[in-house]
């Protein structure tokens, strides 16, 4: 009889190898769990087992401690095993800040090269081209594809597109992992999951090649979300390279947590940035070890990026900027509103964002490359007449968060410039950014959502800035601009308005706080903006908190069935464990008379695929005596194959001994965690928080009724809310109706092609 810990939905009723067999009342929910879609990709992933973990850590610590004291040389031994982890960890970031200097040096240049290219060195971007060149915006080495305008709009539509149809061909053909942002999945994996390829080479490949080429399309997607997943996979590849590391859960936790920290780190050029993200929104359990790995790991990542210097200007990132101005008490109402802002755009992007993932998981999955080639064609259509959509999005927030002075030429600073049409302008770009990156986030290239939501924050604080720029310019001697009296030129910095909104675009969407302020300062190096920085922070957080459901990563885990429990979240079931637990289980028995046989194990094995398994004393007499685990199994059977089939297998330590029998008690864990049936669910969360066991055994005077697991109990969690929610069915109705009138309009499409060109309305019709 196998229990599994019910991570492979095999059974819903107890099943016996032995020759005795019992029934047990199954959990009536099981039945429905394939129709909640918070847990259709349980099954993707595979749970680490914490508890084991360390004590298998123990284990080799203990024997490297008597192996070194064996040898005569056992400080040079001791020296080595300490720095081995720092040299580890010292290869990941430099790897990852190469790559991240590499990535942005190609994004930079197929941003450019949609617009023109640079005589006589095509691999130039535009910037490195005008190196140099004086005077506003004269620049003679960089040519525009053609003197007709109509032309260079073509030539800008055709390459965006050509780009994305390679990103997203790239990753359906090769790596579908390399998809979307991965943060979602990195926090599972992280909390102690394990997804089969999710963080391999294949993967590390094509996010890093298709990640410059979706940015370069133009489409509303950002870098800095993939940023993590490629450095989360370098760490991944790289330890699996070190043999003390490939089987250690814990030390590869620590390796993940570290490369996450340095990815956030390039991505921003934000070391203690990077940290604090891994801190609070990657790691649910974060030791002081951890945090020094992280941080040396960042350090040298962005260290090593400091020295490519991509941009040949000494930031880190493009959009990084100095403010020496000080920020006046008449402005709080101007970060209040920014605040509010973010607030609002974090949850109405969500909200919106993930229906359209439902609808595109729906009825766009077969259609992938053919989406994003039909959303890239969209964008690139309109957003090149808008100068703040058209450029590069990182390039846009160097452009608003810049002060006006003499070394900086643009529209936004120019004094006969009309203000209303930039004013408009900004609030498009507004609406269009937030509108473009609702219907792009999630489509099947890499693609992150921090910088878009930055962008989006950024026009609008510009546009507020402009506004109260020229209400300082029309009323300087009012009482509110009382304290600009000594410096009337730089009273109103509109740049850092647009600084403000991108930390509120950055917090609403991610429902990070203290993250996002030293982000945000060490993007400036200001000290004095810090305070602005937590107000504008604290408003949109307060109104996430109210009104929002957290961040864009936690409600795509929820949505899209990972199985995460969030240690900060409290937990409320009002029932015992006895509710979640699962009676799927087959067990083997100690005792000698009701034993198995070598073949009855061998078909167990080949037709179950549970991980784990209780020993019981007998058939008649189900107390717990011990587990034992599939690995041990599958490790025996292969070093006794030639056995007979008809040779009895033996579970307990009494009959150890015998010769006529194959013997695992040696590998039975005699003290596994078991709770009493009466048991509240929250106390088995609690436990499964705090130890990070994968299963714990059910008791019930004594006698073994079940199994339960940390998606046990996600699956009671969401099962019984599942009748809660009528809103899906309203999403649902209307999600139908879009897609007939999507189907309605291709087929109006492709009729007038074929009368246009066939006289035939049913040439396309058929056409697939």
């Amino acid at each position: 009889m196998s229990v599994g810990s019910l991570e492979d939905d095999v059974s819903d009723t107890l099943v016996s190898t032995t020759t005795s067999q019992r029934s047990f009342k199954t959990n009536p929910k099981n039945t429905i769990h394939h129709q909640i879609r918070q847990l259709q990709r349980f099954s993707d992933f595979r749970t680490i087992d914490w508890v084991e973990d360390e004590l298998d850590e123990q284990k080799q610590r203990l024997l490297k401690i008597k192996q070194i004291q064996s040898r005569s040389t056992n400080f040079k031994d001791k020296v080595l095993s300490q720095i081995l982890n720092w040299l580890i960890l010292a290869t990941m970031g430099i790897i990852i800040g190469c790559i991240a200097g590499s990535l942005n040096i190609i994004t930079s240049f197929l941003a450019s090269i949609k617009k023109g290219h640079c005589r006589g060195a095509f691999y130039l971007n535009e910037s490195f081209c005008c190196w140099g060149e004086s005077g506003e915006g004269v620049c003679s080495r960089w040519i525009k594809w053609s003197q007709v305008e109509v032309l260079n709009y073509a030539m800008f539509i055709a390459l965006s597109v050509v780009m994305s149809y390679v990103a997203a061909k790239l990753v359906k053909s090769y790596s579908p992992s390399a998809a979307g942002s991965g943060i979602s999945e990195i926090k599972c994996i992280i909390s102690g999951f394990v997804v089969e390829g999710f963080l391999g080479w294949w993967t590390l490949l094509i996010k890093c090649l298709g990640l410059p080429l979706a940015i370069g399309s133009g489409l509303s997607l950002g870098k800095e979300g993939p940023s993590v997943h490629y450095a989360v996979c370098v760490g991944n590849c790289v330890a699996k390279l070190v043999t003390k590391y490939r089987k250690s859960a814990s030390k590869g936790r620590e390796f993940l947590t570290a490369t996450a920290a340095a990815g956030v780190a390039v991505a921003f050029g934000s070391p203690m940035g990077g940290v604090l993200f891994a801190t609070e929104e990657m790691s649910s359990v974060f030791h002081l070890s951890t945090l020094w790995k992280s941080y040396f790991c960042s350090l040298v990542a962005v260290t090593t990026l400091a020295a490519i210097n991509p941009f040949r200007t000494g930031q880190l990132v493009l959009f990084e900027v100095t403010y020496d101005t000080n920020w006046h008490y008449f402005e709080i109402p101007v970060y209040i509103l920014l605040g509010v802002f973010g607030g609002v755009y974090g949850i109405i992007v969500s909200k919106y964002n993930i229906q359209v993932v439902a609808f595109r998981k729906k009825y766009l999955g077969n259609w992938a490359i053919r989406e994003v080639f039909i959303l890239t064609l969209f964008t690139a259509c309109f957003s090149y007449f808008n100068q703040f959509l058209q450029v590069d999005m990182t390039e846009s927030m160097q452009i608003l968060f810049r002060e006006c002075d003499s070394g900086f030429h643009h529209p936004l600073c120019d004094p006969d410039q009309r203000k209303a049409g930039l004013f408009v302008s900004l609030l498009f770009a507004t609406v269009a950014r937030m509108f473009l990156t609702i219907i792009t986030y999630g489509c099947k290239v890499p693609a992150g959502i921090f910088v878009p939501s930055m962008a989006a924050g950024a026009t609008f604080g510009r546009a507020i800035g402009i506004l109260v720029d020229y209400i300082y310019r029309h009323h300087p001697d009012s009482f509110l601009f009382s304290a600009c009296s000594e410096n009337n030129d730089k009273c109103v910095i509109p740049g850092t308005y647009a600084f403000l909104g991108a930390a509120a675009g950055l917090c609403g969407i991610t429902d990070l706080t203290v993250t996002v302020v030293i982000i945000m300062f060490e993007l400036t190096g200001a000290v004095r903006y810090i305070i602005p920085t937590m107000i504008v922070v604290a408003i949109t957080k307060s109104i996430n908190d109210k009104w929002g459901n957290g961040g864009i990563a936690d409600q795509m885990i929820q949505f899209n069935g990972l199985p995460l429990i969030d240690a900060k979240e409290d937990f409320s079931f009002g029932t015992t464990v006895v509710s979640a637990m699962s009676t799927a289980m087959v067990a083997f028995s100690s005792d000698a008379t009701d034993s198995l046989t070598m073949g009855q194990l061998r078909k167990t094995m080949a037709t179950t695929k549970f991980r784990g398994f209780p020993i019981v004393h007998s058939g008649s007499n189900p107390k717990v005596y011990g587990y034992i685990s599939r690995y041990a199994i599958e490790y025996v059977l292969k070093r006794n194959e030639e056995i007979n089939d008809v040779v009895v297998c033996n579970f307990s330590q009494q009959d150890s001994g015998s010769l006529d029998r194959v013997d695992f008690s040696n590998l039975v864990n005699r003290s596994p965690l078991t709770v009493k049936s009466d048991a509240t669910l929250e106390f088995v969360l609690d436990i499964f928080v705090k130890l990070g066991p994968r299963y714990i055994l059910i008791e019930q005077d004594s006698v073994l009724i079940g199994i339960i697991t940390r998606k046990d109990v996600l699956r009671y969690e969401y099962s019984s809310h599942a009748h809660e929610t009528p809103e899906v069915e309203v999403y649902e109705e209307r999600n139908e109706k879009i897609w007939e009138f999507m189907n309605l309009i291709t087929l109006s499409m492709r009729k007038n092609l074929g009368k246009l060109l066939h006289n035939d309305p049913s040439r396309y019709v058929q056409s697939t």
